[in-house]
């Protein structure tokens, strides 16, 4: 098997772990922030074992992304239990759209014309989620996934700034801080059967430690691009284990502004200079 074959299915198998958040968090009866709680404590762990990480720097930027990367662990959770499935993980990949809006002011980075095109059809895509929809609960899982969107780019832009160094101290330490914070509100529910304590404990390991781990080892045989490119398994794959499992079905405009911003974000990337990658949002 050649480098770049192993690279991209060490990728696509951290895409397809990434992936199973949507069923495992719509699965489970728990409420969301118990399941954000566990999720990340036993992602914490996983993480710890795996890379046994050292702070990088207590910089500015390093305490800005481990607070930005429990943000989005959190408002994930909340968006996935609130709003379909695909709903919740399309709108989060918005975070690419903040990014490239974002990086010209914090970072100088330049802003090109392919930017602009690609800012203007996700923006259009991601007015279709809004489109035909009335229910009690209204827009609050549609706006929680926003929120960790903006969440996932401070994240990014936070990597960005450092380089790229220590991203996994980053993610690491972003899991300890979501369970120490959420961990004031569930204390007094922390009591949970044995099959869905299971199924957490695997969200934390599989889902996001052992994932996270495939991502970083497949990094090593190809391109940033690459990897951006393979990674978009996640969102596509996270709505269709939901319906095949659970019978989620998204709706039509969800289906096409999905397929619309993704399809934005894939084009820049394709058309654009040397790629930073990091690790999917949630």
């Amino acid at each position: 098997m050649s480098s770049e074959r192993r690279g991209l299915l060490l990728v696509a198998a951290a895409a397809l772990l990434w992936s199973t958040g949507g069923i495992g968090i719509k699965w489970l009866s728990q409420p969301p922030l118990v399941i954000a709680f566990y999720r990340s404590a036993t992602a914490a762990v996983a993480l710890f074992a795996i890379f046994r990480p050292r702070v990088w720097r207590w910089t500015p930027a390093f305490l800005v992304g481990i607070a930005s990367y429990a943000g989005c662990l959190t408002t994930f959770c909340l968006a996935t239990k609130w709003t379909s499935a695909a709903n919740a993980i399309f709108l989060q990949y918005c975070g690419v759209v903040w990014v490239l809006l974002a990086a010209p002011l914090i970072l100088e980075e330049p802003f090109y014309r392919r930017d602009a095109i690609a800012v203007a059809v996700a923006f259009a895509g991601m007015l279709l989620f809004f489109v035909g929809r009335f229910e009690s609960r209204g827009y609050a899982g549609e706006i929680a996934a926003l929120t960790s969107s903006v969440f996932f780019a401070i994240l990014v832009l936070s990597l960005r700034r450092e380089r790229g160094g220590g991203a996994e101290a980053v993610v690491t330490y972003g899991n300890v801080l979501a369970a120490l914070a959420l961990l004031p509100f569930v204390h007094g529910q922390l009591a949970v059967p044995r099959l869905d304590a299971v199924v957490l404990t695997a969200l934390g390991v599989l889902q996001i430690g052992v994932a996270y781990a495939l991502f970083v080892a497949g990094l090593r045989h190809i391109t940033a691009t690459e990897a951006s490119l393979v990674g978009m398994l996640e969102p596509i794959s996270n709505p269709i284990w939901v319906f095949l499992f659970l019978g989620e079905s998204p709706g039509a405009y969800s289906v096409l502004g999905g397929a619309i911003v993704l399809g934005a974000i894939a084009w820049r990337t394709l058309t654009s200079g040397p790629a930073v990658a990091v690790p999917p949002p949630d």
